[in-house]
């Protein structure tokens, strides 16, 4: 069986601040308040559909908003060259954008099944026939149910820090117990970053730690207790020629991506949602040098590996393209598909000067 890919990338990238890093992404920007089942939705959609092509659909991670998490990524240069080409609709949870009420007391947040749910009606709302979406953390979990519950609508994925699995009850005891001796902040700082990130990172973990607590912390409680009661994802590794019509994963190409220092990559890499995934339709990116804010940490990276995971699906395909830095690791066999006709593969082949050659729909390997 073909397995996942591991590939190597190193770059750091200083955090997007000040008016530099608002003004690319308010440009042709319409925000809506969605009313669904669940509640109210307040999504930002910039730009327009294109075509037939898909809307780029993003959803956050908590502790943080649709700006917070990902204007570091949809500001960088690389990044606009996309967005010329897709739409983008991104996507609050509830009550976590920019000066957001108060929810009153006694008001019950969605579970993570119902954020998903919710999905679906504003897509319609908003006339999207189909989406790639990236997802960072609990965003990424949410938009995982969103493609197993309604795969037509989900024709790629991005998956930042995910974690498949919902918490074990001595994990679910650790976090009782420190929510006594522990403020909401630092749980939220726990879950970004790792120990070697909070002692050497100071500047970086001091600029989230200012943003959760001055700007979100009113609702930020109710979104976390929502995360950190999810369920597990209910998903299996098809086995090739044997069941991949009937089993239950995901079925369109997905790139996950996660930090070498992440406090995601046992989640990701060694134990977790990898090995529940197609493996000829998943590509597995470890960032070296990154912990768990590769989008804001790495962003030019992130926007290239984003490009060949695009051009894999048969957009773009005259992008222009920079050097990766690779890892020395090699794969064995690329995945995906090779046929020329757009189909739900991964990536475009890396040479060993980590220059890409060729825009076809081959694979991102090492």
């Amino acid at each position: 069986m073909e397995e996942l890919h591991d590939v190597q990338l190193t770059e750091i990238k200083p955090l997007l601040t000040g008016q530099n890093a608002r003004n690319l992404q308010d440009f042709d920007c319409q925000e809506h308040d969605v009313e669904t089942a669940h509640g109210v939705l307040h999504v930002t959609m910039r730009g327009v559909a294109k075509g037939n092509r898909p809307t780029i659909l993003t959803y956050h991670d908590v502790g943080l908003n649709q700006k917070s998490c990902l204007d570091s990524l949809f500001n960088y240069g690389d990044m606009q060259e996309v967005t010329q080409h897709f739409s983008v609709l991104h996507v609050d949870a509830p009550g976590q954008q920019e000066n957001a009420p108060v929810f009153p007391n006694g008001y019950q947040y969605p579970t993570m099944d119902e954020l998903a749910q919710m999905l679906p009606t504003v897509l319609t709302q908003l006339q999207v026939k189909s989406v790639i979406g990236i997802g960072v953390g609990a965003g990424a979990n949410i938009l995982t149910k969103l493609a197993l519950n309604e795969p037509s609508l989900v024709e790629g994925l991005v998956l930042i820090n995910i974690d498949p699995c919902a918490k074990g009850w001595m994990e679910w005891a650790a976090s009782k117990l420190s929510g006594w001796t522990s403020n909401l902040i630092d749980m939220i700082m726990d879950h970004h970053f790792s120990t070697e990130e909070l002692t050497e990172n100071k500047e970086i973990v001091q600029t989230y730690r200012l943003h959760i607590s001055q700007d979100i912390q009113d609702n930020l409680a109710l979104f976390y207790s929502s995360y950190e009661s999810r369920v597990d994802l209910e998903m299996e590794r098809p086995v090739l020629g044997l069941n991949e019509s009937t089993v239950t994963t995901l079925r369109c190409p997905t790139l996950l991506v996660v930090g070498d220092t992440s406090p995601a990559v046992d989640a990701v890499v060694r134990g977790g949602v990898h090995s529940r995934l197609n493996p000829t339709k998943t590509t597995l990116l470890k960032m070296a040098d990154c912990g768990g804010l590769p989008q804001c940490v790495q962003p030019g990276k992130l926007a290239e590996a984003f490009k060949y995971f695009v051009q894999g699906m048969g957009y773009m395909p005259t992008a222009g393209m920079t050097r990766l830095v690779r890892s020395r690791t090699h794969s064995a066999s690329s995945v995906g598909s090779t046929d020329g006709s757009r189909g739900r593969g991964s990536g475009v082949t890396v040479p060993e000067d980590g220059v890409a050659t060729s825009p076809e729909r081959s694979a991102l390997h090492t």
